[in-house]
């Protein structure tokens, strides 16, 4: 897998790979990380990815990650009462 573009955002690290004839767009936000991949013949290259990260799927993706953070807080709490009723 080899990094063929960052796409810069101010507040997500986006990097596009390419792998096994496949586009792959990582996103990541903090501990978080969302990942897509589209097969390369249905795109004309990398600027058909740069528009298709545009704002509204953006906002789109922080919804998805502040809905992921909250999933992973409560597994993370479920955890620790999981532990204290086992002793």
């Amino acid at each position: 897998m080899r990094i063929v573009k960052d796409i810069p955002h101010p507040r997500f690290k986006i990097t596009v790979y390419s792998w096994n004839n496949k586009y792959i767009i990582k996103i990541e936000d903090a501990h978080l990380e969302q990942v897509y991949k589209i097969d390369e013949h249905q795109v004309e290259g990398l600027a058909d990815i740069q528009r298709m990260v545009s704002t509204p799927f953006l906002l789109k993706v922080m919804k998805r990650f502040s809905e992921m953070s909250e999933d992973f807080s409560e597994a993370w709490k479920f955890r620790y009462v999981e532990n204290k009723d086992e002793k």
